[in-house]
């Protein structure tokens, strides 16, 4: 093997040298700067794209914050309809309930009415019948025929006298 001959020792360590010197300088002079701008391009990169997002969530933020507010003030209005609504309601129960209570009122006192006259027509045939009666029993067990005016007096008075 040629590598391996003592008389080319010397000359494959000088093109040794050669070589590992231009390809350092190469390395050094083309290839770790293009290696450091490609790092840190990504680096600028990477921090363009956390500032973006840092922005993004703040105004992200921004825009929950407003949705909530708005939504707050959505259920306060709503809250405020639906008291609205059911202080109509309520007026217009009571006022149905007053109208109803009035109508029922009014019945009440005409049925009263009714009544009153019921039981002064009961009362006025209960005396008329009582009388009748008197009359057909003293005719009965006395044989007598007292006079419708005597009957209709005493009948009157015992009523005074039960009520």
């Amino acid at each position: 093997m040629p590598q391996f001959d003592p008389s080319t020792f010397a000359s494959q360590l000088f093109w040794l040298v050669v070589t590992f010197v231009a390809l350092y300088w190469v390395v050094a002079k083309i290839g770790i700067p293009r290696i450091g701008e490609v790092l840190d391009q990504r680096a600028r990169v990477i921090q363009d794209d956390l500032d973006r997002a840092a922005q993004l969530k703040a105004e992200t933020d921004q825009a929950i914050a407003t949705y909530e507010a708005a939504m707050a003030a959505a259920r306060d209005q709503a809250h405020e309809h639906i008291r609205g609504v059911q202080a109509e309601m309520k007026a217009a129960a009571e006022a149905r309930t007053a109208e109803l209570s009035a109508k029922v009122t009014k019945q009440i006192g005409e049925a009263e009415t009714r009544i009153t006259t019921a039981k002064k027509a009961a009362m006025d045939s209960l005396t008329s019948i009582a009388a009748e009666t008197a009359r057909d029993v003293v005719a009965k067990l006395a044989e007598l025929k007292p006079s419708g005016d005597a009957v209709d007096a005493a009948v009157a008075q015992a009523l005074k006298e039960t009520r």
